[in-house]
């Protein structure tokens, strides 16, 4: 089998080189082949030529393209992708490598076909008061109106199968995917199993880029989707 790990980046100069490395060393479960897809979405500053170096190498796909958010990058590399399991990586160095084992095996052993990797459920580094009070609240509204228990609809670390993804319509922009992608699983059936994760926050000043804006961006589909028919 293998892994597709998608890795969407926007001006991520100062750490996108460390995570991909991050990402070639880490060690698989047994039996399952790694392809690496990275989407560098428009980025302005040297992230292109920090890719540059990981140009050509097996097993590694990278893509450039105009800038158009998050959920874009994240669709290309969906669509340049070819495992049967995909997973999604940031670019930063919030979400660690060394915790895919534990995110693959339920899916490895036929226990679920969705995993989200939880931030809650494990141990949370540096994240603001006022950051865990917007996720908490999103968690348990989402909770609520669904009828399931969730404890982290906003995590990066979303692994799921080929047969999970495949002709999902997803219509929103930059961060709003995070939910609109949960409820079309729901949708579809698919129960989401949650791990444990550890999780580093970093700052604004070094990078962040999720502001009230953006997080009102991904509360409101949890409304929307809800009230409104969605397709699947």
């Amino acid at each position: 089998m293998k892994l597709s790990i998608v890795i969407p980046a926007y001006n991520e100069e100062t750490t996108i080189e460390q995570i991909v490395e991050k990402v070639m060393a880490v060690s698989l479960p047994a039996g399952l082949s790694r392809e690496i897809v990275i989407v560098n979405d428009g980025s302005k500053d040297r992230t292109a030529e920090c890719l540059s170096r990981f140009a050509g190498q097996a097993g590694t796909v990278i893509v450039h393209q105009s800038n158009q958010g998050k959920t874009a990058a994240l669709l290309t590399g969906f669509k340049n992708s070819t495992g049967d399991i995909l997973l999604i990586q940031d670019a930063d160095l919030e979400y660690d490598p060394q915790q895919y084992s534990k995110l693959l095996q339920p899916i490895l052993d036929k226990r679920t076909e969705v995993v989200y990797g939880s931030r809650f459920l494990g141990r949370i580094v540096g994240m603001k008061s006022i950051n865990r009070w917007a996720n908490e609240i999103s968690n348990r509204t989402f909770s609520f109106l669904y009828g399931v228990e969730l404890t982290d609809i906003n995590t990066c670390y979303k692994v799921f199968t080929r047969r999970a993804w495949e002709g999902m319509v997803i219509t929103s922009r930059n961060f709003a995917f995070e939910t609109e992608f949960t409820v079309k699983l729901l949708h579809r059936g698919y129960t989401i199993k949650e791990v444990a994760i550890d999780y580093t926050a970093r700052t604004t000043q070094a990078g962040k880029k999720i502001k009230w804006s953006t997080a009102l961006e991904m509360f409101w589909p949890i409304i929307k989707y809800r009230f409104a028919s969605a397709d699947r």
